[in-house]
């Protein structure tokens, strides 16, 4: 097995995999010289794979809301964090970036009372404002595809929840008290859409039902100095040992429970001391092999990469239509969890990523690329699509340009025949086709071509019918 916590590539949200429990051939992973107990070491792992979303949200969680206002990336619980602009090729906070949307995200605990999040009228404008479970289902997603662009207010509710809303408040109700709003609004990036933007943000409100038509002024949040907030969150859930990741998972659990569909596989559990609206009994877990626990299980997490039928390869692109919603299928949430945490419903965004050209040889910025569309072939979205260049860390590239992605609202030439070229290297292709050129860096590098709001009907990525062109290395 070559897939380790440790090796293992963020790949983006197109790389992702998924399968039930029952369909992993544990052989791949040879004697583990468990001796007695291997079926209750099998157990423990899949209770490690079904509680890694609840357990990465909570940490995620910790490390965004540790501040005592909003700055930068982080605010407190219960306040909005809004991004002004889009990163630059310095920014590392987090892979694979974007240079279409700016966010306007939080976190919340719906456990005591209902929070109301008011969106102004986004005058036509694309926005999608996605509400995330603490087991990483998209509950719901408000935006231009679903429910317009008018002025709307959401009363976020608890799973144990009942009462009355204000007139014109509209519930959305969470099946867990962990709720991520993970909000999104189109922006071409210009100093003039910047603005626009900024004014649709500043009108974005947040407060807690029993404050709704009042005047409310978000408490200051307490700062936890022993929240580690430089380790990146995946580490820090994998390097956590078997009892305090079961101990975590418990506690959590108590709070966001587990969904009715997920009752036969947690039932099982309980062989192994986890036990909903219980602590964990650590006493029931084979000492012998628990430190082999985490290890394991993440490798089979990250083994869905090559065992999934549901990870598509068109062209030398990768991608899934299978993130959002997962029903019983553990492993697939686990996986978008581990290296796409906060994946869209795929009828809002598709992320097909390349990392080889037609031939199969990896990128490199020494040679020159083409993506050609045929006439009308422009991939088919009913919100926006755009191509976007990264290095082989999933970081934007530097560029005369500060050009990181490109689409039609770089007013693309199209040749004599109607059709389009995206050309794709390292220098420029000339003035003529300086509108048509995503700039590459000098080494290895990766493209995602995301695709908001795809079509449904044809063409479509969704169903087949639309296909991504290959990109073709040209000869010198």
């Amino acid at each position: 097995m070559t897939v380790t916590r440790r090796t293992a590539t963020i790949g983006g949200l197109s790389l992702l995999a998924g399968s039930s429990f029952s369909t992993l051939s544990r052989a791949e992973w040879g004697d583990l010289n468990l001796g007695e107990g291997l079926e209750d070491f099998w157990l423990a792992t899949d209770a490690y794979v079904y509680g890694y979303p609840l357990v990465t949200m909570e940490m995620t969680r910790r490390i965004v809301t540790n501040v005592a206002r909003p700055e930068g990336t982080k605010a407190p619980m219960g306040q909005l964090i809004k991004l002004r602009e889009y990163p630059n090729a310095s920014f590392r906070d987090v892979t694979a970036p974007n240079a279409d949307t700016l966010y306007t995200t939080a976190f919340l605990d719906v456990g005591n009372e209902p929070w109301v999040l008011s969106i102004p009228d986004m005058k036509d404008r694309y926005f999608l404002f996605p509400m995330l479970d603490g087991w990483t289902t998209v509950f719901q997603a408000p935006g231009k595809r679903t429910t317009g662009t008018g002025a709307q207010i959401y009363a976020i509710t608890g799973p144990d929840w009942n009462g009355v809303l204000p007139q014109g408040v509209r519930e959305y109700k969470s099946p867990t008290n962990i709720v991520w709003i993970l909000g999104r609004i189109y922006c071409t990036g210009t100093p003039e859409d910047y603005k626009a933007v900024h004014e649709l943000q500043d009108q974005c409100k947040l407060a807690p039902l029993s404050s709704y038509g009042k005047t409310y002024t978000p408490p200051e949040g307490k700062i936890d100095p022993s929240i580690d907030t430089k380790t990146a969150v995946r580490d820090q859930v994998n390097r956590m040992d078997a009892k305090g990741y079961f101990t975590l998972l418990a506690q959590l659990m108590k709070a966001n429970p587990p969904a009715e569909a997920d009752g036969p596989a947690v039932a099982r559990f309980a062989r192994i001391g986890l036990v909903p609206g219980q602590d964990f009994d650590a006493s029931k877990l084979n000492a012998d092999f628990a430190k082999r626990i985490p290890e394991v299980a993440f490798d089979r997490i990250m083994a869905q990469f090559k065992l999934n039928s549901e990870v598509k390869d068109v062209n030398g692109w990768g991608f899934t239509t299978k993130t959002g919603i997962y029903g019983t299928d553990y492993l697939m949430r686990a996986l978008v969890t581990a290296i796409g945490l906060g994946a869209n419903r795929p009828r809002d965004a598709v992320y097909p990523t390349s990392l080889k050209d037609d031939e199969n040889r990896s990128y490199d910025g020494a040679n020159k690329y083409v993506m050609h569309f045929p006439k009308g072939h422009l991939p088919p979205v009913s919100g926006f699509w755009s191509l976007t260049m990264y290095d082989d860390k999933y970081f934007f590239v530097s560029n005369p340009l500060n050009r990181y992605s490109i689409s039609a609202r770089q007013n693309l030439k199209a040749n004599p025949d109607g059709s389009t070229d995206l050309f794709i290297q390292t220098e420029s292709p000339g003035p003529d086709k300086e509108s048509n050129w995503l700039p590459a860096p000098a080494g290895k590098f990766v493209l995602m071509l995301r695709m908001y709001w795809p079509n449904e009907g044809t063409p479509s990525i969704l169903n087949g019918s639309w296909k991504i062109p290959a990109v073709t290395m040209q000869s010198t």
